[in-house]
């Protein structure tokens, strides 16, 4: 077999945790190549975080500009003349795409990383074939990350193919505000989706086969968002149902014994996402039931010299997780090549904080309270709302809480929720107390810039550590 060239590492994928995972490695003085087939950025950059946001950026500044324009003290003569450029909002979306995968390129390059651009197939753990050239390796990281889901039901594969069944990644390519949106999968992507297209007018309307959409938040977050995507932005929400099939632009589902439908100019796939492990089925990596790659706090799989990072381990799809892995595989990596300046970090699954951008965001970490209970967990809890905070009257931005859960005995933070305006700018000093294991007690003691939306963390810790607020 002939071999094109040998390296200490090769990254499979250029996603956050492939592209981050190749540039720490060659810091570290590895030699490395890394394998993308599809976009460098990954899903994050190209399809994910950075285009929703985008477009989700869009949607506040108009909703806005019609809601608070007259309260803010803005004259605008009929609100009704003012129109959403969608084409263009979706040319400035993807221009950011554009500078930021051109980014991870020119860092890939700035930092001496080899870039093959093809499909990559692992013959064994050692030899990675792409592009009909075979490269042996060291070590191996598998960052191919997840696709969306999809329904074997009835109708499905032909509304898919007319255009009308949208997943994901399709619906960021639509150029036009539809008129009606239905939404199969009240997760997260489903309802940040939902949320942004009904605050430009869609009459949006979700489908959750679990009994609650948001299943996994605080039971008082999840309530308050609930309610706001009912009252304000006028979303159709059904709990608890079995999806049947889809016809004639039409979604068919049974709740509660009763069968209903839905019409929708789109109906959008909203139902998690699965794995892509494609070329690295051979080579003896153990599986779970899921069929995602089991690691573990390293990153390492069962394979020697072979790790997984990212959504391909199926724990915690975030980009936010694969970037930390990425940093954690590549100085396990370089600490087996005796790399005297490579750290012993792991990855801790209890301490990743998750955002969800709704119109208010939301943003955790830690247990909910649902959780402590049913584990018999002892707690403390309080609670501030952001009405009693400056900030946030300023902004016209009142609605939402700061939440925190904490050990009644030695403080420690248990789990802390926040629902506002900025909220998932706000959870980095409670993630960050975590990881120093700090107290509610240090909490109540450091200074909270006013005016701030943070100086709510700082009234929930006064609550938790002297029993009272100082502003209500």
């Amino acid at each position: 077999m002939k071999i094109a060239d040998e390296f200490d590492v090769i990254v499979v994928g250029a996603g956050i945790g492939g592209y981050i995972c190749s540039i720490k490695c060659a810091q570290l003085g590895l030699k490395t190549l890394n394998i993308e087939k599809e976009y460098y950025g990954g899903v994050c950059l190209n399809v994910g975080c950075i285009p929703t946001k985008s477009l989700l950026r869009t949607t506040k500044a108009y909703e806005d500009i019609i809601s608070k324009s007259k309260i803010l003290g803005i004259d605008i003569p009929n609100t009704k003349d003012i129109k959403i450029n969608y084409k263009q909002a979706v040319k400035r979306k993807n221009d950011i795409v554009s500078k930021l995968t051109n980014g991870v390129k020119f860092l890939l390059d700035k930092n001496k990383v080899k870039k093959e651009f093809g499909v990559a197939v692992a013959l064994d753990k050692n030899t990675i074939q792409v592009n009909g050239k075979n490269y042996r390796t060291k070590n191996l990281v598998i960052a191919t990350g997840s696709v969306p889901n999809t329904l074997p039901l009835p109708g499905f594969d032909d509304a898919r193919k007319k255009g009308v069944m949208i997943d994901s990644t399709k619906i960021l390519s639509i150029t036009s505000v539809p008129k009606s949106l239905t939404v199969i999968g009240g997760g997260v992507i489903g309802v940040e989706f939902g949320c942004l297209f009904a605050s430009l007018g869609t009459k949006v309307t979700i489908v959750e086969a679990a009994p609650t959409i948001l299943g996994l938040l605080d039971k008082e977050v999840k309530d308050l968002i609930k309610k706001e995507m009912i009252e304000k932005y006028k979303i159709k929400i059904f709990e608890g149902v079995k999806i049947d099939k889809f016809a004639g632009n039409k979604l068919f589902f049974t709740e509660g014994g009763k069968s209903q439908s839905v019409l929708g100019e789109y109906c959008l796939e909203s139902v998690g996402r699965r794995i892509s492990l494609e070329g690295f089925e051979k080579i003896g990596i153990n599986l779970d039931q899921r069929k995602s790659v089991i690691i573990n706090d390293y990153c390492k799989t069962n394979v020697e010299g072979v790790y997984a990072i990212g959504d391909v381990s199926g724990r915690a799809m975030l980009a936010h997780v694969a970037q930390h892995a990425a940093i954690v595989c590549a100085n396990s990596i370089a600490r087996s090549m005796q790399k005297t300046e490579a750290e012993d970090i792991v990855m801790d699954w209890d301490r990743i904080p998750s955002c969800i951008y709704t119109h208010p965001e939301i943003a955790s970490i830690g247990k909910t309270e649902q959780e402590l209970k049913r584990d018999k967990i002892e707690y403390q809890v309080a609670k501030f709302p952001f009405a009693a905070i400056g900030k946030a009257m300023a902004d016209d931005d009142t609605t939402g809480f700061v939440k925190i859960m904490c050990d009644p005995k030695y403080k420690t933070i248990l789990g802390a929720h926040i629902i506002g305006n900025r909220a998932t700018d706000m959870i980095s000093e409670i993630t960050s107390l975590i990881e120093c294991e700090g107290t509610i007690s240090e909490l109540a003691r450091s200074i909270h810039p006013h005016p701030t939306m943070s100086e709510a963390i700082g009234e929930v810790a006064e609550i938790l550590e002297y029993g009272k607020a100082i502003n209500i």
